[in-house]
């Protein structure tokens, strides 16, 4: 193990894509604590078909402009789009007449249809968005990990230095409205967040499972952790360890990094699903005094 850790570190390209992967890790589970409190798991996976179409706008505009490497353009056109959309299903859900769900099949729907179209615009096939599809370390370059570190670090800004405002929005919506919270304003942060979410985890898992390293390593930490904080604080920990492993398992095996790590998470999981009944005694507690004494002042241990 030592040996190939050595290895690794010794290529530019894995120190890059372990750079990336570890950034990765730690942001997208604070985004997506906030998304399944509010019940909106599968807001990812409608910013991610969004980012696609991004990706291909990035690759027209650099047609357009002579680029000679139409990549670099890929990941600025993902944010602006990703951004763009989620305010849209944002404000489709708090404003207009359509249904949560029926905006998110939108996305799905718009966004690949649109990536693919506008990628045939530009020149391109189909095959050029397959490392946006499904995540490639292998072609995360220097300005590829600029970007992750900028977005990470507003990940990590926004949804820990907001967090008690941010709880109160999620776990309810009517209470933080009546403490004068200016709820508008906050669910667009939180869509814009989740929007930055997506584009820093595109290379790294690809957009048809973005939504996965954001939600899966928050579902194992619930397994575990009974308040808010302590839940953000172990998915953090351990979407960073299933990135990092998943990268080491690719570089001895040749498995599609994304996928390698979506399934070890959800290994995991299923493991500690199956373990923790047979050492967890359930005890009668409050949820929302456990989470509220967590976030505003107390700490509420996991449970082992």
């Amino acid at each position: 193990m030592v040996e190939i850790i050595t290895d690794m570190l010794s290529s530019p390209l894995m120190v890059r894509g372990l750079l990336a992967a570890l950034l990765v890790g730690i942001s997208a589970p604070i985004m997506g604590t906030y998304l399944v409190q509010r019940r909106l798991a599968l807001l990812g996976d409608g910013i991610g078909h969004v980012a696609l179409t991004g990706v291909a706008m990035g690759w027209l505009a650099a047609s357009w402009a002579g680029a000679a490497n139409q990549d670099q353009w890929a990941i600025p056109g993902a944010v602006a789009a990703s951004i763009i959309g989620s305010v849209l299903i944002e404000v489709v859900r708090s404003w207009g007449r359509t249904s949560g769900d029926v905006a998110l099949a939108l996305l799905f729907y718009g966004g690949i249809a649109g990536g693919v179209l506008l990628i045939s615009i530009a020149g391109g096939t189909s095959a050029n968005l397959t490392a946006y599809l499904f995540g490639s370390i292998a072609t995360v370059t220097s300005a590829d990990l600029i970007w992750t570190f900028i977005l990470a670090a507003l990940i990590l800004l926004v949804g820990l230095g907001l967090r008690p405002a941010l709880f109160s929005l999620s776990y309810d919506e009517d209470f933080a409205r009546a403490t004068g919270l200016p709820v508008r304003f906050l669910n667009i942060v939180v869509a814009i967040v989740a929007a930055l979410t997506v584009s820093v985890a595109m290379r790294v898992v690809g957009v048809l499972l973005v939504s996965a390293i954001m939600i899966v390593p928050v579902a194992i930490a619930q397994l575990v952790c009974r308040s808010f904080n302590g839940t953000m604080h172990v998915a953090m920990g351990i979407g960073a360890s299933v990135a990092v492993a998943g990268l080491i398992i690719t570089y001895v095996k040749p498995y599609s990094p994304g996928a390698t790590i979506v399934v070890l998470a959800i290994t995991i999981y299923g493991v500690v699903s199956i373990v923790r009944p047979l050492f967890h005694r359930p005890a009668p507690h409050h949820k929302h005094e456990d989470e509220a004494d967590s976030e505003f002042g107390g700490q509420e241990p996991c449970n082992a």
